[in-house]
């Protein structure tokens, strides 16, 4: 689980295709690797991956071919700019929202503007995702916890304005540009609300959880 702040950048160093999968090294020397073991997730441009080899400044991850499907990892290039952050501890100060670093898409930056001392952003969700979204919602955009201003429904846009912080702490400077592909994970309660309306339409199983054995479980005095 993670948070959504970005931690530092790091680059791709090498991009090695494995029976059918594919490796990536990505070098990360402002990253603390003290508390980092095998096994270990790193969300990189908001995608979960599991640390699988330790580096002199670098880590090594696996990436399968759901993960290459379904985010915009299949169009990386060696030298790429991309945001890191490790996995959230309990003491975590939460400043971000809850990001799952499961990509549900991969969204296109249409539009970048100044705006005063910050970046006005539109980028175009696929369609079936802009039911997750609000005016001052949550969206994770290549790992970045955002903050949406407003939605265009009619154009499956969302519009975000980036400080001068976060894009510099970020691969927005050095990566986003109009045609950019990024990650987009929705907000978690969002789709979990979903599901659970969907649910009220199925049938629904008889519980075996009655009032006697909440009492008997100490729920009732």
């Amino acid at each position: 689980m993670f948070t959504g702040i970005i931690e530092t950048t790091g680059s791709i160093k090498s991009i090695s295709q494995i029976g059918g999968d594919i490796q990536l090294h990505i070098h990360a020397p402002d990253l603390d690797f003290s508390d980092v073991q095998l096994g270990d997730s790193i969300a990189s441009n908001g995608i979960c991956l599991t640390v699988v080899a330790i580096g002199n400044q670098s880590y090594a991850v696996d990436v399968s071919r759901e993960t290459l499907s379904k985010s915009a990892l299949q169009n990386w290039r060696v030298g790429d700019i991309i945001n890191l952050e490790k996995a959230m501890l309990p003491t975590t100060r939460f400043g971000g929202h809850i990001v799952a670093g499961h990509v549900d898409g991969v969204g296109v930056v249409r539009h970048m503007a100044k705006d005063a001392r910050s970046i006005y952003i539109e980028i175009e969700l696929p369609s079936e995702l802009m039911r997750y979204t609000a005016d001052k919602g949550s969206i994770t955009v290549d790992g970045i916890s955002l903050t949406t201003n407003a939605i265009k429904p009619d154009q499956n846009l969302v519009c975000l304005n980036i400080i001068p912080h976060t894009a510099e702490r970020t691969n927005i400077d050095k990566h986003w540009s109009v045609g950019a592909l990024v990650n987009i994970e929705v907000d978690l309660v969002a789709r979990y609300l979903e599901r659970l309306l969907l649910s009220k339409q199925a049938p629904q199983a008889v519980s075996s959880i009655t009032e006697e054995t909440l009492a008997k479980a100490g729920f009732y005095l």
